[in-house]
C-alpha cells in the first residue's frame, strides 16, 4: 500500500492539506532600505502510516448500517467474576467455553460488525481447533483487541486515575495485527465527583492520543474511549459541561499527534445525569444533550460513534441509542456494548451445555434490538421487565450492588435460521462449564 504524505497546518484543526512551502525573510527586523534575501521554509512532512487506506476501510466496515460492536474484552479477573455469578470456576477452559458460545453464534454478523477481545481470546481457538478470529471473519465481523493495561492512581490529582500501557505498545500492536486484529481499544476514565482536575483530563487526552497514533502506525483502528463515569448526583447539564471539556482536549491532542480522523472510532459515554441524581432523564433528553456535545466537538470526518452502555439496563441502553437515531447524524451512531449485550446470555447459559442454543438466541435478541436502534426503528414493546432493570456490576466490580439483570428470552430471532453449536461443535462438545464448589 502506498504511503501517503500529509501535513497538518494547525494542530488544533482536523483539516489535512498537501505539502506546502512558505516564504520567510531573514536578517534584522529593524526598518531599513536594504533588501533582505528570502529563503523558502518548508513545513515538516507528516508521513501517515502506510496503513491509511486500510484503516479507513476498516473503520467504515465497523461503522456499517445496522451493526455495532460486541465487547468481550473483560480481563481474566473480571471475566472470573462474571462466571462466579453463575457458579463457575474462573478457569481458561470456562472462559473459552463462554466466549466460544458468543463468537460462534450463527447469524451474529447480521447485527455485529466488530468484537473487542481480550489478549487471551485473540490467541484462542474453539474446542474443534478453529481460531476465534477466523470464526469472526467468516461472519464479516472485524476482530479487535484491548491494548491498555488498566488504571492506576494519578499522583498529584484529586484521587483520580490514569491509564497504563504505552510501554511496549508498538511491538504488541504489531503482534496483534499479525494475529488478525484490525482495531484496538484503550479505556481511560474521568470522574465528575473528583473534579475532574485539569491534570486528569490532560493525562487522559494525551494518553489516548499517543495510543491512537501508535495503533494507526501498526495497522489498528484505534477506538478512543474517555469514559465519563456515571458516579455522582450531578444533573445532566454538568455531565454535558465535563464531556465537552474532555472531548475538546482529546481532539486537540489527537490533532497534535497527527492521528488520521477518518481512521478512528469513538466510544463515548452517553450524556446522562449522575447515577445518584434525583431526577431520571428521558431517552429524548439524553439524546438531545449527547448529540449537542458530539456536534460541538466531533469532526464529521470521524466515521463512527460507538457508545458504551456504562451500567445502563439492556433496554435503557437500546432506547437511548434509538432516540439518537431519529434524524440523520454526521457520523454512524451505534453501540459497543458489553453487559448490555451479555447479561441475558450469561444468565440463560448458566454453564450448562443444554442451554447453549437458548443463550445464543438471547444474544441475537439483544443484538437485533440494538441493530434496530442504530437504524432508529426500535420499540421496547414486548421487552421483559427484568431487561429494564439497571445492570449492576458483577460481584466485587465497581460500587453497584446486586446481580446482573436477566431477561429470559423466549422469542426466536431470525426465523428459518439454524442455531446449532456452530463452528465450536455440538452443544455438548464445547459450551459446558465446570461448576465451582460453591461458597
Amino acid at each position: 500500500m502506498a504511503t501517503t504524505s500529509l501535513v497538518k497546518l494547525n494542530a488544533a484543526s482536523s483539516n489535512w492539506i498537501g505539502q506546502h512551502s512558505f516564504t520567510q525573510r531573514t536578517g534584522s527586523s529593524s526598518s531599513s532600505s536594504v533588501a533582505f534575501p528570502t529563503r523558502r521554509v518548508s513545513l515538516p512532512v507528516v508521513r501517515a502510516s502506510s496503513y491509511v487506506d486500510e484503516l479507513v476501510q476498516t473503520a467504515k466496515t465497523i461503522a456499517s448500517p445496522g451493526r455495532g460492536i460486541l465487547a468481550i474484552d473483560e480481563s481474566n479477573a473480571t471475566c472470573g467474576k462474571r462466571l462466579a455469578s453463575i457458579g463457575l470456576d474462573n478457569t481458561e477452559a470456562n472462559r473459552q467455553a463462554y466466549r466460544q458460545l458468543l463468537l460462534t453464534t450463527p447469524g451474529l454478523g447480521e447485527y455485529i460488525s466488530g468484537s473487542i477481545l481480550f489478549e487471551e481470546t485473540l490467541y484462542q481457538s474453539t474446542t474443534n481447533g478453529k481460531k476465534f478470529v477466523d470464526c469472526l471473519r467468516e461472519q464479516n465481523i472485524v476482530p479487535g483487541i484491548k491494548v491498555d493495561k488498566g488504571l492506576s492512581p494519578l499522583p498529584g490529582s484529586n484521587n483520580e486515575s490514569w491509564c497504563q500501557g504505552l510501554d511496549g505498545l508498538a511491538s504488541r500492536s504489531a503482534e496483534y495485527y499479525q494475529q488478525g486484529a484490525r482495531f484496538a481499544k484503550w479505556r481511560t476514565v474521568v470522574s465528575i465527583p473528583c473534579g475532574p482536575s485539569a491534570l486528569a483530563v490532560k493525562e487522559a487526552a494525551w494518553g489516548l492520543a499517543r495510543y491512537a497514533a501508535v495503533s494507526q502506525d501498526n495497522g489498528l483502528v484505534p477506538i478512543v474511549e474517555p469514559e465519563i463515569l456515571l458516579d455522582g448526583d450531578h444533573p445532566i447539564e454538568r455531565t454535558l459541561e465535563v464531556a465537552e471539556r474532555v472531548w475538546a482536549e482529546v481532539f486537540f491532542y489527537l490533532a497534535q499527534n497527527n492521528v488520521v480522523f477518518e481512521g478512528i472510532l469513538l466510544k463515548p459515554s452517553m450524556v446522562t445525569p449522575g447515577a445518584e441524581h434525583k431526577e431520571k432523564a428521558s431517552p429524548e433528553s439524553i439524546a438531545k444533550h449527547t448529540l449537542q456535545m458530539l456536534r460541538r466537538r466531533v469532526p464529521p470526518a470521524v466515521p463512527g460513534i460507538m457508545f458504551l452502555s456504562g451500567g445502563q439496563s439492556e433496554v435503557e441502553a437500546t432506547l437511548n441509542l434509538n432516540a439518537m437515531n431519529q434524524s440523520p447524524n454526521p457520523w454512524h451512531v451505534s453501540f459497543s456494548y458489553a453487559r448490555a449485550l451479555q447479561n441475558s446470555v450469561l444468565k440463560t447459559w448458566q454453564g450448562h451445555p443444554e442451554n447453549a442454543e437458548a443463550a445464543q438466541k438471547a444474544l441475537l435478541v439483544r443484538a437485533k434490538a440494538n441493530s434496530l436502534a442504530q437504524l432508529g426503528r426500535y420499540s421496547a414493546e414486548g421487552e421483559d421487565e427484568e431487561a429494564k432493570k439497571a445492570a449492576a456490576p458483577a460481584p466485587g466490580e465497581g460500587k453497584g450492588k446486586g446481580v446482573w439483570a436477566v431477561m429470559v428470552v423466549v422469542a426466536i430471532v431470525g426465523a428459518g435460521k439454524g442455531y446449532g453449536g456452530g463452528d465450536g461443535g455440538s452443544n455438548s462438545g464445547g459450551y459446558g462449564g465446570k461448576k465451582g464448589k460453591g461458597k
